[in-house]
């Protein structure tokens, strides 16, 4: 009896490195040359933002807290050989007669100005959310504010509020009603800037406050209205709570937007008549640029008062964010 011969199939040579010890010990340093190789392309993407964040914010807040501190004169702002003052220029800041109205107009202008800002783009928001013949076109028509340049914004309601030759004053001539002094005024000029801020705001909001509203399912106001919910009502239980999160972002821009706004103020009154319309943001500018003696330490002072009233609502509506989420 004769036994069959069965041939194995004989293995392939193994290549260099691929077996035993040597193989196994090169799994792990490829694993490493792949991580430093994702680091370092992380890191190639990361750097022009941390480059850039460096130089337009990390380097300007640490020079503007470095003015803030140092007795800065024009001579020692060009050497750079200040004295240390520590918080002395705060204190000026802070005893200053002009600060008590200057941070009372910035509250009134900033306060009112978000509030008719985001009233009336919400109210144009919903509108424009029907969509109508002509609704595209209207609706860019209400971006013209946001889009022109600020200084002829400025310029236009400077000329509108002009107390002889204004429209303001000829509609109400026209009335009956005597002219009034919009702009050199000082019960009238904060107003007028005011008003004059809300317009050029309203397209902010509107947008935003669209775009929200392009987010919510219209089944829902289809449901609404089959169980006999008015158009207030739909707003009130529908539209309304399902914008809060938009509508805190807004608002959160709005005001740390509308607490710098120094152009348009500086353009259409320059703080006056006096210190009529002055805020922290033109009396800034006048400390530190505006005389012939400027007080650059004080002035930066302000400025970063400023900058911390900013921090603290910023801070205020991170915490109200985190308390609603779920």
């Amino acid at each position: 009896m004769s036994l069959a011969r069965v041939d194995r199939p004989r293995r392939a040579p193994a290549a260099p490195g691929a077996s035993g010890t040597g193989g196994r010990s090169d799994a792990p340093s490829l694993r490493r040359r792949q991580r430093r190789r994702s680091r370092l392309t992380a890191l190639a993407f990361v750097a022009p933002l941390v480059a850039y964040l460096a130089a337009f914010y990390v380097y300007p807040l640490y020079r503007n807290l470095d003015l803030s501190l140092r007795d800065y004169t024009v001579r020692s702002f060009v050497a750079g050989d200040a004295p240390f003052s520590g918080w002395d220029n705060f204190r000026q800041v802070l005893d200053d007669p002009t600060f008590g109205p200057a941070m009372r107009h910035t509250m009134i202008f900033t306060f009112v100005s978000i509030v008719f800002q985001y009233t009336a783009g919400l109210a144009l928001a919903v509108f424009f959310n029907r969509h109508f013949r002509l609704s595209t076109v209207l609706r860019a028509l209400f971006l013209i504010p946001w889009l022109l340049p600020l200084i002829v914004s400025a310029s236009t309601w400077s000329w509108m509020f002009n107390s002889e030759s204004g429209v303001v004053n000829y509609a109400l001539h026209l009335v009956g009603v005597d002219p009034v002094g919009w702009l050199t005024s000082p019960d009238w000029a904060l107003t007028s800037v005011i008003v004059a801020n809300i317009w050029i705001g309203i397209p902010f909001n509107l947008v935003i406050l669209y775009s929200g509203l392009q987010n919510i399912p219209a089944e829902l106001y289809e449901a609404a209205s089959l169980d006999g919910a008015s158009a207030w009502q739909q707003f009130q239980r529908i539209t309304f709570p399902l914008l809060r999160p938009v509508s805190a972002i807004t608002l959160l821009l709005g005001l740390v937007y509308t607490l710098k706004v120094f152009d348009l103020i500086w353009i259409m009154t320059k703080g006056g008549p006096g210190d009529a319309s002055s805020t922290l943001a033109t009396w800034s500018y006048q400390l530190g640029f505006g005389t012939l003696l400027p007080k650059f330490g004080p002035g930066a002072a302000v400025g970063n008062i400023l900058i911390l009233i900013a921090l603290v609502f910023g801070l205020l509506y991170v915490r109200v964010q985190r308390r609603q989420e779920p």
